[in-house]
Protein backbone atom coordinates (compact mmCIF):
# COMPACT_ATOMS: atom_id res chain seq x y z
CA UNK A 1 0.00 0.00 0.00
CA UNK A 2 1.33 3.80 -0.60
CA UNK A 3 -0.13 6.39 1.39
CA UNK A 4 0.30 9.90 -0.54
CA UNK A 5 0.21 13.17 0.44
CA UNK A 6 0.09 15.91 -1.83
CA UNK A 7 -0.32 19.41 -1.26
CA UNK A 8 2.09 22.61 -1.23
CA UNK A 9 3.89 23.49 2.15
CA UNK A 10 3.43 27.36 1.80
CA UNK A 11 -0.25 27.71 0.97
CA UNK A 12 -1.65 27.24 3.76
CA UNK A 13 -4.45 24.52 3.84
CA UNK A 14 -3.05 23.10 0.74
CA UNK A 15 -0.49 21.64 3.31
CA UNK A 16 -2.83 18.81 4.57
CA UNK A 17 -0.90 16.06 2.84
CA UNK A 18 2.26 16.67 3.76
CA UNK A 19 1.35 17.21 7.04
CA UNK A 20 -0.50 13.57 7.36
CA UNK A 21 2.30 12.15 6.07
CA UNK A 22 4.21 13.24 8.52
CA UNK A 23 2.31 12.87 11.06
CA UNK A 24 1.62 8.73 9.98
CA UNK A 25 5.18 8.16 9.30
CA UNK A 26 6.18 9.43 12.81
CA UNK A 27 3.54 6.94 14.22
CA UNK A 28 4.86 4.41 12.02
CA UNK A 29 8.38 4.40 13.34
CA UNK A 30 7.20 4.75 16.63
CA UNK A 31 5.20 1.55 16.86
CA UNK A 32 7.94 -0.35 15.35
CA UNK A 33 10.56 0.76 17.85
CA UNK A 34 7.73 -0.11 20.44
CA UNK A 35 7.05 -3.37 18.89
CA UNK A 36 10.78 -3.88 18.79
CA UNK A 37 11.09 -2.97 21.97
CA UNK A 38 8.45 -4.98 23.47
CA UNK A 39 7.76 -8.45 22.26
CA UNK A 40 4.21 -8.27 24.22
CA UNK A 41 2.67 -6.41 21.73
CA UNK A 42 2.47 -9.73 18.92
CA UNK A 43 -1.32 -8.22 18.74
CA UNK A 44 -0.88 -5.47 17.26
CA UNK A 45 0.12 -5.61 13.63
CA UNK A 46 1.75 -3.20 11.34
CA UNK A 47 1.77 -4.06 7.13
CA UNK A 48 5.52 -3.12 6.43
CA UNK A 49 4.72 -3.19 2.72
CA UNK A 50 3.38 0.56 3.55
CA UNK A 51 5.25 2.95 1.94
CA UNK A 52 4.32 6.95 2.78
CA UNK A 53 5.14 9.41 0.27
CA UNK A 54 5.44 13.29 0.52
CA UNK A 55 4.16 13.78 -3.21
CA UNK A 56 4.59 17.93 -2.42
CA UNK A 57 2.75 19.56 -5.47
CA UNK A 58 4.56 17.25 -7.78
CA UNK A 59 3.37 13.95 -7.33
CA UNK A 60 3.83 12.94 -10.57
CA UNK A 61 7.74 13.33 -9.13
CA UNK A 62 6.95 10.07 -7.54
CA UNK A 63 5.50 7.75 -10.32
CA UNK A 64 8.50 5.86 -10.88
CA UNK A 65 8.94 4.87 -7.21
CA UNK A 66 5.13 3.92 -6.84
CA UNK A 67 5.09 1.62 -10.17
CA UNK A 68 8.30 0.01 -8.71
CA UNK A 69 6.35 -0.45 -5.03
CA UNK A 70 3.39 -1.98 -7.39
CA UNK A 71 0.79 -1.43 -4.52
CA UNK A 72 -2.01 -3.41 -4.41
CA UNK A 73 -3.94 0.10 -2.87
CA UNK A 74 -2.96 3.75 -3.61
CA UNK A 75 -4.64 5.90 -0.68
CA UNK A 76 -4.33 9.78 -1.80
CA UNK A 77 -4.41 12.60 1.45
CA UNK A 78 -4.97 15.93 -0.43
CA UNK A 79 -7.05 19.36 0.31
CA UNK A 80 -9.95 19.24 -2.05
CA UNK A 81 -12.89 21.80 -3.80
CA UNK A 82 -15.03 19.92 -3.63
CA UNK A 83 -18.38 21.73 -3.10
CA UNK A 84 -18.43 21.05 0.73
CA UNK A 85 -18.19 23.24 3.87
CA UNK A 86 -14.65 24.22 4.69
CA UNK A 87 -12.97 21.50 6.72
CA UNK A 88 -15.01 18.33 5.97
CA UNK A 89 -13.45 15.37 4.76
CA UNK A 90 -15.03 13.47 1.94
CA UNK A 91 -13.69 9.95 0.49
CA UNK A 92 -13.80 10.09 -3.16
CA UNK A 93 -13.37 7.07 -5.93
CA UNK A 94 -11.68 7.71 -8.71
CA UNK A 95 -14.99 7.55 -11.02
CA UNK A 96 -15.85 11.03 -8.83
CA UNK A 97 -11.86 12.65 -9.03
CA UNK A 98 -13.24 15.01 -12.27
CA UNK A 99 -15.63 16.51 -9.87
CA UNK A 100 -13.01 18.25 -7.58
CA UNK A 101 -10.74 20.65 -7.90
CA UNK A 102 -6.68 20.69 -7.07
CA UNK A 103 -5.71 23.94 -8.15
CA UNK A 104 -2.08 23.92 -6.60
CA UNK A 105 -0.97 20.80 -8.56
CA UNK A 106 1.42 20.58 -11.81
CA UNK A 107 -1.06 17.35 -12.88
CA UNK A 108 -4.32 16.90 -12.47
CA UNK A 109 -4.84 13.20 -10.24
CA UNK A 110 -7.49 11.91 -12.55
CA UNK A 111 -4.28 11.97 -15.21
CA UNK A 112 -1.99 10.79 -12.57
CA UNK A 113 -3.80 7.91 -11.62
CA UNK A 114 -4.43 7.12 -15.40
CA UNK A 115 -0.37 7.15 -15.73
CA UNK A 116 -0.42 4.63 -13.03
CA UNK A 117 -2.71 2.28 -14.54
CA UNK A 118 -1.19 1.72 -17.59
CA UNK A 119 1.38 0.06 -15.59
CA UNK A 120 0.14 -1.54 -12.32
CA UNK A 121 -3.13 -2.33 -10.79
CA UNK A 122 -4.52 -1.42 -8.17
CA UNK A 123 -7.78 -0.30 -5.72
CA UNK A 124 -7.22 3.74 -5.30
CA UNK A 125 -9.18 5.91 -3.24
CA UNK A 126 -9.03 10.04 -2.14
CA UNK A 127 -9.55 11.74 1.49
CA UNK A 128 -9.90 14.76 0.66
CA UNK A 129 -10.20 18.15 3.30
CA UNK A 130 -12.12 21.04 2.15
CA UNK A 131 -9.96 23.81 2.51
CA UNK A 132 -10.27 27.14 3.86
CA UNK A 133 -7.33 28.88 2.35
CA UNK A 134 -4.78 28.21 0.41
CA UNK A 135 -3.16 31.66 0.39
CA UNK A 136 0.50 31.71 0.04
CA UNK A 137 2.02 32.03 3.33
CA UNK A 138 -1.44 30.63 5.21
CA UNK A 139 -0.64 28.65 8.09
CA UNK A 140 -3.33 25.49 8.06
CA UNK A 141 -6.46 26.67 9.22
CA UNK A 142 -7.63 25.58 12.39
CA UNK A 143 -10.32 23.47 11.59
CA UNK A 144 -8.84 22.14 8.44
CA UNK A 145 -5.79 21.13 10.86
CA UNK A 146 -8.64 19.38 13.42
CA UNK A 147 -10.20 17.67 10.42
CA UNK A 148 -6.77 16.71 9.19
CA UNK A 149 -6.09 15.06 13.03
CA UNK A 150 -9.34 13.20 12.86
CA UNK A 151 -8.21 11.64 9.35
CA UNK A 152 -5.00 10.40 11.45
CA UNK A 153 -6.69 8.85 14.59
CA UNK A 154 -9.31 7.09 12.05
CA UNK A 155 -5.73 5.82 10.05
CA UNK A 156 -3.69 5.48 12.75
CA UNK A 157 -6.37 3.36 14.27
CA UNK A 158 -6.87 0.65 10.87
CA UNK A 159 -2.90 0.74 10.53
CA UNK A 160 -1.41 0.46 13.60
CA UNK A 161 -4.02 -1.72 15.63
Amino acid sequence: MVVLGIGNELRGDDSIGPYVIKELESMSMDFNSSNNSNTNNSNKKFNRNMIFIDGGSAPENFTGLIKNENPSHLLIIDAALMGTNPSSVKTIVKDELPTINASTHSMSLSYLIKYLEADIDFDFLLIGIEPVSMNLGDEISYNVLKSADEVIDTLSSLLFD
